[in-house]
């Protein structure tokens, strides 16, 4: 059975509905397409010893940003919009949008920029934009970490950019410094003895670039402060310094040296 003709003035309504029905399977899978390519290219990147894994994540980033943009295009044409025109209104329109969107626009020249200098990657902790974590994920916009307590914060990279970028995970070795408060009354050379021996006994402790060292730093109120100083790898360093504190109050307990708390001394004078 034939179906009926579709009247005149319906067609411009028909073709309509048509259109947007074509933009809606753009869009759906023109979405899911940016995504599984974009995932594609980063496994492959991954997998590749030479790209390190921030550049892998980044240009797939760019890989999903350019076919959004490409499936974008595909649905404006689905409404008769011709692609020269499209680039010419685009061409016109570019300088408004860069002056309306300054700031989404710093954070994308400032992800190029992260990139291309690199100060830090994934799975470095760093400090960037007063914030402090774990770095897992760095695209055009956006500079993603995980706080030490599982917190995800997203930094802006214009942000992490324009501020001083501190990487704890760049240098395989870091400086452990550890200061101890003894009493006024304490032998101090037995103390400084006291702290290196329990420092030299942890394996964690290297002697480059510098042997472990222990001074008097200060003369507190109610102590003698003695620093130590000892270098471990970075991945290390919490582990040795919360071990070293543990074993050196020990230490002194055995060895009779005691760890002052702030006290006040109140001397009465009798009038003669």
């Amino acid at each position: 059975m034939d179906l009926p003709d579709i009247p005149t003035s319906l067609e411009p309504v028909v073709m309509m509905g048509v259109n947007i029905a074509k933009a809606i399977v753009f869009l759906i899978v023109g979405w899911i397409a940016a995504g599984w390519i974009s995932g594609a290219v980063r496994r492959r990147l991954a997998a590749s010893k030479r790209v390190d894994r921030t550049l892998g994540v980044f240009f797939s980033s760019i890989v999903r940003y350019v076919l959004l943009a490409a499936v974008g295009i595909a649905v404006l044409q689905t409404f008769g919009f011709q692609v020269t025109s499209l680039v010419a209104v685009l061409g016109a329109a570019t300088l408004a949008v860069g002056l309306a969107m300054q700031g989404t626009l710093s954070h994308l020249a400032a992800g190029v920029m992260l990139v291309f200098f690199r100060p830090y990657k994934i799975d470095d902790f760093v400090e960037v934009g007063g914030n402090s974590g774990t770095i897992t994920d760095l695209n055009l916009f956006l500079t993603e970490l995980t706080t030490v307590d599982g917190v995800k914060i997203f930094v802006p990279n214009g942000e992490a950019w324009g501020k001083p970028i501190t990487n704890y995970s760049v240098n395989p070795k870091r400086r452990c410094d550890i200061t101890f408060g003894i009493d006024y009354t304490d032998d101090i050379d037995k103390a400084i003895d006291v702290i290196l021996g329990v420092a030299k006994a942890d394996e964690r402790f290297v002697n480059d670039p510098a042997a472990p060292w222990v001074r008097v730093v200060n003369l507190g109120d109610s102590s003698v402060d003695l620093q130590l100083r000892a270098w471990c790898k970075a991945s290390d360093l919490w582990e040795a310094k919360f071990a070293t504190i543990k074993a050196v109050k020990e230490a002194f307990d055995k060895a009779g040296i005691s760890i002052p708390y702030p006290h006040r001394t109140i001397e009465q004078k009798s009038a003669a």
